[in-house]
């Protein structure tokens, strides 16, 4: 049974997703949490830079790292991972977590465009120094001093504070020693699932569909794709391509039904290069053309 991502969240995190409105900025400064001995999965729709002071296994599909001394830690919306909390630090972590329209605000996106915020192919992990670790924390407090202002250009402070955050561990020379995963199937074919999920609904034109194939969610999750086929197909007994058609036609087919975008408009935020393309692909699936969809229209 394949799990809707709502779902996903409240069986393995126990908590709801933070709503927000389109386009609107958001950010959250605080102290970090440590679970001793649960593993937290995050597929939320932020991107998040945090001080790691506890001890514990940082997961990803098919590999984790034990983080075992102080560290930056960056996460993208699109690499889902795992925190398992082994031992609590003598001092409590801080994060930052925001989201794209707070990045892109004041068009500083640009900036962070070859860091590990932005680029997904970065390291994800940085050890640090005691004396970078002060330099850290010093950081965190001065934003959380800001995040609690009234001033009213604050957030654009706090996006300086947020390229300092990253600059400062971009300095650290780190090595990061990765051990593959033992029976990582499930996880793997979860982490697919969960990052399929999160793909929709698409925003037109501001953010159309990114991944389309299985070999563009193998890199994502930085598996081989055969690999991630064979956990997928154990697992739900369906095709990644399946899975991934499945959606894509339920997606065209709630827009068709209830949007005013034309045909040609949702083709392209789909991934099809022509509306033709779109057509022959929804009356091969569903045997009904797109304007047979459209005609059944509720809104």
């Amino acid at each position: 049974m394949i799990e809707s991502l709502t779902e996903f969240y409240k069986r393995i995190d126990n908590g709801s997703p933070v709503v927000i409105n389109k386009g609107e900025e958001y950010i959250d400064v605080g102290v970090s949490k440590c679970n001793i001995g649960k593993t937290s999965f995050s597929y939320r729709d932020f991107y998040k830079v945090g001080l790691v002071l506890d001890t514990g296994k940082l997961y990803y599909a098919d590999r984790w790292i034990m983080v075992d001394r102080p560290a930056i830690l960056f996460s993208n919306p699109m690499i889902p991972y795992a925190w398992e909390a082994i031992e609590a630090g003598k001092e409590r972590g801080m994060y930052c977590i925001f989201n794209e329209p707070f990045l892109k605000a004041g068009d500083r996106n640009s900036q962070l465009a070859e860091t590990p915020v932005l680029d997904i192919s970065k390291e994800r992990i940085y050890f640090i120094d005691d004396k970078t670790v002060l330099n850290i924390q010093d950081l965190f407090k001065k934003m959380q001093e800001e995040f609690n202002s009234d001033y009213s250009a604050k957030s654009d402070i706090l996006r300086c504070y947020l390229h300092l955050l990253v600059h400062e561990a971009m300095k650290v020379q780190t090595t990061s020693i990765y051990v593959p995963q033992k029976n990582a199937g499930q996880r793997a074919a979860e982490l697919f699932l969960a990052l399929l999920e999160r793909q929709f609904p698409i925003d037109i034109p501001n953010k159309p569909l990114t991944l389309k194939t299985a070999n563009d969610y193998a890199e994502r999750l930085s598996i081989h794709v055969n690999h991630l086929n064979r956990v997928v197909k154990s697992t739900t007994g369906r095709t990644t391509s399946t899975l991934i058609t499945n959606r894509i036609i339920q997606e065209g087919m709630q827009l068709l039904q209830h949007s005013q975008y034309t045909v040609a408009e949702i083709a392209f935020a789909l991934g099809f290069e022509e509306p033709a393309s779109f057509s022959n692909f929804i009356k091969k699936h569903t045997n009904l053309s797109p304007t047979a969809h459209r005609s059944m229209q509720t809104i």
